[in-house]
């Protein structure tokens, strides 16, 4: 990660001091070290407002989460998807927390919660940490969830949605089709990659001050990790019936959609407590200590958004984005990716608030339209990628992850996947628009 922030910045500085010293002097306009000097200071205090943005969220959904972690939710979803979650994760004890904080994570993306999103994630990297023999290190299960959380598989972009209508789309909806297969591509993709990756970045040896774990191997259970004493799984057709009915949201993810979005919140938040009070649970006070850890967390993740934030708004403001767009411009244009796009596609990893302002400029463009080629594409990008960076700022910053080894590597090629596939399910259905 040190390599990764240096590299960003210098990259950021070298470029704007080339503009600086070969661009002539306009009277009355900044110099480009000025806009640089500004941009920066302006992405600290915006970094800032988004840390102090989430407490809010965090403190709700940390809190939601700690009910359903005392009523044993999180060890009834683990064991429904166990078969898939033990293959996919095999270092993580199958009733562990963390799985079942894993999948919860995994369904609110799939349902365009990115709100609810972070929290459960946060929780599913925390639980994932006390399993961590190597402090300040990923482990393999930490970089793969980081992977799949960045590519998750998407049922109902929102967000997307909704801008799209905004822009006067006449269908909407219509990129549910292109979203779905490009982040089904991206996942197999993150889990692919993550998992041949992780033979390049060898975790190397514990640190003396490790946890001793109750067995051998990289990733295993500290000693006095309290686990459920029940620790059976579901019968089989229990699981199938569970992964049945999330193959069935597909359908009606695509049919009622704009109906359901509106409940799905409220919903979370009733089925919650109403799931801890039948269990017993003294939902108030549990609620209350959750949302505790969670105004520390978004406290703790500032200084990691700072940094991310701010290096990324150096190679924005520097020129050095429009430099790449440029050279690679003529090459994307031929197979599916018109220049108009590329920005998109390039900025979406590093800042969600820069490519959902050139997602909307785009669509509101008379000329271009969100019912337009371009307009599904970008559309669909936006649904079907994540902010990487943020998102690996924020997950590790709540863990002090310090050492990410291929983390970034697997989801950036997650990312370039989700982009092909999205080029690859527009033009096959809209390229003639």
């Amino acid at each position: 990660m040190n390599g990764i922030f240096f590299g960003i910045v210098l990259i950021g500085f070298l470029a704007t001091a080339w503009r600086e010293l070969t661009l002539p002097v306009v009277e009355g306009a900044q110099t480009p070290m000025a806009v640089l000097s500004s941009e920066m200071l302006a992405a600290a205090s915006g970094a800032v407002e988004l840390a102090i943005g989430l407490v809010g969220v965090m403190t709700l959904f940390l809190g939601l989460m700690k009910v359903a972690e005392s009523g044993g939710m999180l060890v009834v979803i683990a064991r429904l998807i166990r078969p898939l979650m033990t293959r996919l994760f095999p270092e993580v004890p199958p009733d562990h927390p963390a799985m079942g904080a894993m999948i919860l994570n995994m369904s609110a993306n799939a349902l365009g919660l990115g709100n609810a999103a972070t929290p459960f994630g946060i929780r599913a990297m925390q639980e994932l940490d006390k399993l961590n023999t190597r402090p300040g290190t990923a482990t393999n299960s930490m970089a793969l969830f980081l992977a799949i959380n960045t590519s998750s598989v998407t049922l109902l972009p929102t967000g997307v949605i909704a801008l799209r209508a905004a822009a006067g789309s006449s269908d909407p909806a219509g990129i549910l089709p292109t979203t779905l297969f490009a982040t089904l591509c991206a996942t197999i993709a993150a889990v692919v990659a993550a998992r041949l990756y992780q033979r390049f970045a060898p975790l190397g040896p514990p640190e003396p001050s490790a946890p001793i774990t109750s067995s051998t191997g990289d990733e295993t259970t500290p000693a006095g990790t309290d686990l459920p004493a029940d620790s059976g799984a579901y019968p089989l057709r229990i699981s199938i019936l569970a992964l049945g009915g999330v193959v069935a949201l597909i359908p009606a993810a695509i049919l009622w959609g704009d109906r359901v979005s509106p409940w799905i919140v409220p919903s979370l938040m009733l089925g919650f407590l109403l799931f801890g009070v039948m269990r017993g649970v003294r939902v108030y006070e549990v609620f209350v200590e959750g949302a505790q850890e969670g105004f520390q967390v978004a406290l703790r993740i500032i200084p990691y958004l700072v940094a991310i934030l701010v290096a990324v708004a150096m190679f924005r403001a520097s020129g050095a984005m429009d430099v790449l767009v440029n050279l690679l411009g003529g090459f994307t244009s031929q197979v599916g990716l018109p220049a108009e796009a590329l920005p998109m596609a390039l900025l979406r990893p590093l800042s969600g608030s820069g490519a959902y302002g050139v997602m909307a400029s785009i669509i509101n463009d008379p000329a271009i339209g969100p019912d337009s080629y371009v307009g599904y594409l970008v559309s669909t990008i936006q649904g079907s990628t994540e902010t990487t960076f943020y998102v690996l700022a924020v997950y590790f910053g709540a863990v002090r992850i310090r050492r990410i080894r291929h983390t970034l590597a697997a989801a950036l090629t997650a990312d370039l996947v989700a982009v092909i596939a999205a080029v690859a399910g527009c033009w096959f259905l809209f390229a003639g628009i």
